[in-house]
C-alpha cells in the first residue's frame, strides 16, 4: 500500500490513526474542510490550519470545469495553486455529475453532461477522473462512481453499485501508485444490507489504500445511516483506513466514529457559516436571531477561536444583518474550528479508553440548549 496507516488505539468499535501521505501525516478521526473549488469558502489557507486541520478536500468536477485540470498541473499542482502545503483528498466529480439530471448521459463506459456554467460538453468516465486527480495532484485519490439516488427500489441500488463495482476495478488499473499517494474505493447499495456486502467484497479484492461508504446522508435519516453503517464497516478491511462521505453534523460523526468510521467530509460548517448558523456545545445557533443583538457573550465561552475570543454575539448578529462578509468569516472559522475540536475530543478519548464517557458528556451537553436570553 502507498499510504501508511496505523491504529494507535481502538475503544470498542472506534479507532485511533495515523494516516501518512506525501504531503504530511493526518492523524484520525479526522474532520476534512470543504475546500469544492479550491478554496474553503470564507477562509484563507492559513486560517484552515489554524483551526487544526490537517487534509482539506477538492473535488474533481468543479475543478475541471474551472479552471482545468491541465493548468493547474502547470502551475505546480493544486498544493501551490490554493497554497495548502498539507494533504489533499480529492472527491471524483461522481456526486455532482450525478446531481446534473438532464443535462447528463450516463452509459456502461462513464457521463458526458453539459456543465452547468457555459453549457459545453464534457465527458468523465473513471480513467478520466483518475487522470484529472493525478494532474491535481491528490494525495488521496478518490474512485469514480454513480451515486445511489434516494430513494431507491433494490433492483436499481443493485445496478448501480455493480456499475460502480465495474468503474472502480477501470479506475485501480488507470491509477499511478507512487509512494504517500492513495486511492480509495467507495461501498455503495444504498440501505441494503446484502447489496453493501458485496460492494464491501469486490473492493477489498480489488484492493485499495483506504475504502470509503458513500450513498448515505442523501435523506435516509440518522436511524437508517447507522444501520447500514452497523452492517458495512466491519466488512471493510480493517488495517485500512474508513471514510464516511458526506458526514455530517456534529452527533452523526460522533456516531460514526463510535461504529469505526475514520475520516469525514461536510459543507455544513463553511455553508452554515455563510448562512449565521453557528454550531456549539450547546447545539446550534442563529445569529441572526434577535435575541442576540444586545448579547455581549462569546458564541461559546469554550471555543478558543477568533470569533469567539474577541467578538460577542451582537457584534456578530450585527454583521450577520448587516451582510457584512466579516460575519461569514468568523462563523466559518467558528465552526472549523468546533469541529476540530470534536475530532481532538474523540480521538483523546479513543486514546484513554474514556469513548463512553466523552460521548456521554457530549450528548448531554447538546442536549442543554443554548444559555438563557439576557
Amino acid at each position: 500500500m502507498s499510504l501508511s496507516f496505523d491504529l494507535i488505539g481502538v475503544d470498542g468499535f472506534a479507532r485511533r490513526g495515523r494516516l501518512g501521505t506525501a504531503h504530511g501525516t493526518i492523524e484520525t478521526p479526522a474532520f476534512m474542510p470543504i475546500g469544492t473549488a479550491g478554496t474553503v469558502k470564507a477562509m484563507m489557507s492559513d486560517s484552515v490550519r489554524a483551526t487544526g486541520a490537517e487534509i482539506i478536500l477538492g473535488n474533481t468536477f468543479h475543478l475541471m470545469l474551472q479552471p482545468g485540470a491541465e493548468r493547474v498541473a502547470a502551475l505546480g499542482g493544486l498544493h501551490r495553486f490554493v497554497n495548502w502545503p498539507g494533504p489533499i483528498l480529492t472527491d471524483s466529480g461522481g456526486f455532482q455529475v450525478m446531481s446534473l439530471k438532464d443535462l447528463r448521459k450516463l452509459d456502461r463506459d462513464g457521463v458526458t453532461f453539459r456543465s452547468p456554467r457555459d453549457g459545453s460538453q464534457h465527458r468523465l468516465t473513471p480513467e478520466r477522473s483518475i487522470e484529472i486527480q493525478h494532474l491535481l495532484d491528490a494525495d488521496i485519490t478518490m474512485s469514480f462512481d454513480e451515486c445511489t439516488t434516494w430513494p431507491v427500489e433494490e433492483a436499481a441500488a443493485a445496478q448501480s453499485m455493480r456499475l460502480s463495482m465495474i468503474w472502480a476495478e477501470r479506475g485501480k488499473r488507470a491509477f499511478v501508485r507512487r509512494p504517500g499517494y492513495g486511492l480509495f474505493g467507495i461501498v455503495q447499495g444504498s440501505i441494503f444490507p446484502a447489496l453493501r456486502a458485496q460492494s464491501a467484497g469486490v473492493l477489498a479484492d480489488i484492493g485499495f489504500d483506504g475504502y470509503a461508504v458513500g450513498g448515505l446522508a442523501v435523506g435516509e435519516g440518522r436511524e437508517l445511516m447507522f444501520k447500514t453503517l452497523d452492517t458495512t464497516v466491519p466488512l471493510l478491511p480493517a488495517g485500512r483506513p474508513r471514510y464516511l462521505m458526506g458526514v455530517g453534523r456534529p452527533a452523526d460523526i460522533v456516531g460514526a466514529v463510535r461504529r469505526g468510521i475514520d475520516m469525514f467530509d461536510c459543507v455544513l460548517p463553511t455553508r452554515g457559516g455563510r448562512t449565521a448558523q453557528a454550531f456549539t456545545r450547546r447545539g446550534e445557533l442563529n445569529l441572526r436571531n434577535a435575541r442576540h443583538r444586545d448579547d455581549p457573550r462569546p458564541i461559546d465561552e469554550q471555543c478558543a477561536c477568533p470569533a469567539c475570543r474577541n467578538h460577542s454575539r451582537a457584534y456578530l448578529h450585527h454583521l450577520v444583518r448587516s451582510e457584512e462578509i466579516l460575519g461569514a468569516m468568523l462563523l466559518t472559522w467558528h465552526n472549523l474550528h468546533y469541529y476540530q475540536d470534536i475530532m481532538r475530543g474523540l480521538r483523546s478519548a479513543i486514546e484513554n479508553g474514556s469513548l463512553c464517557h466523552w460521548i456521554a458528556a457530549f450528548e448531554k451537553e447538546q442536549s442543554r440548549g443554548d444559555l438563557p436570553e439576557i
